[in-house]
């Protein structure tokens, strides 16, 4: 069985910028708005975020001429959410590179199977689940987690009449089991304004995974607290993604948005 692309080919990526692709003709209109050679990148926020978690990244994709979208993950259930995600991804012209942090990854790998325009998937802190897991199950396959101990529930009653609960992570926790490399003045709102996710969410089995036939790259962020990661790194591999590691929190789109922006312009590069 062949091994997992890497980062051996291309090579091994530098800290900070040294990696992106170098401007072709295609980035000659840099910093006047979106190119329409390149695709359109969907951001997927996970679990205890919102949309603005990606605000830096996707300045500086729009600085390089990248039209972007910054999607509202519903966290209401794993295939809901990527339904609706799916409906945004197709009323997209043109080519895709569909991403997702945290849970958002669960939620990309099931909405982007046979969408004919999402080129590449791209996996930031995320859960890159087979076919029948679940990521509670996934959380849980290596030690280093401590989510659970930050967590508190909420009952709710979904749409559909179903009962299950919403999980906040502790506001007093936030910081440190988050985002401990963000600053505090930064994480206080965050806490205050993290979205919830419901446990059936997280529990939900994932259906046969895109990552089988569209190109996957992932970024492990090496200091998360919520997905451990070795089983960031685990999950990489079996997708046969090329990756890079950062040495990051869980919020790593917050704190290190040179680097997911760099893997995520490689991968739309690599994608046309």
């Amino acid at each position: 069985m062949p091994g997992p692309r890497s980062s051996s080919s291309p090579p091994r990526p530098s800290p900070r910028r040294s990696w992106r692709p170098r401007p072709g003709p295609a980035s000659a209109g840099r910093g006047h708005g979106p190119s329409p050679t390149k695709p359109t990148v969907v951001l997927v926020h996970g679990a205890f975020a919102d949309s603005t978690s990606w605000n830096d990244v996707v300045k500086e994709l729009q600085r390089d001429g990248y039209p972007v979208v910054s999607a509202a993950n519903p966290l209401r259930g794993l295939k809901s959410d990527a339904a609706y995600v799916r409906q945004l991804v197709d009323s997209i012209d043109g080519p895709v590179v569909l991403a997702g942090h945290s849970y958002g990854g669960a939620v990309i790998s099931d909405a982007a199977r046979g969408a004919a325009n999402v080129r590449a998937l791209v996996f930031i802190a995320a859960y890159i689940p087979e076919k029948g897991e679940s990521a509670a199950e996934l959380t849980g396959k290596y030690p280093g987690s401590t989510l659970s101990d930050a967590l508190r529930s909420v009952p709710v009653t979904l749409p559909g009449g179903g009962a299950t609960e919403d999980l906040y992570i502790e506001q007093a926790k936030f910081h440190h089991q988050f985002a401990a490399d963000v600053p505090r003045n930064v994480t206080d709102l965050m806490a205050v304004a993290q979205r919830p996710v419901t446990s059936a969410a997280l529990a939900e089995k994932a259906g046969e995974p895109a990552w089988r036939t569209i190109p996957a790259y992932a970024l492990v962020a090496t200091q998360d607290l919520n997905i451990p990661p070795k089983a960031q790194v685990f999950m990489a591999e079996r997708a046969r993604a090329f990756t890079v590691k950062v040495k990051a929190s869980h919020a790593v789109s917050v704190s290190r948005p040179h680097e997911v922006a760099d893997i995520l312009e490689l991968a739309a590069a690599r994608s046309r």
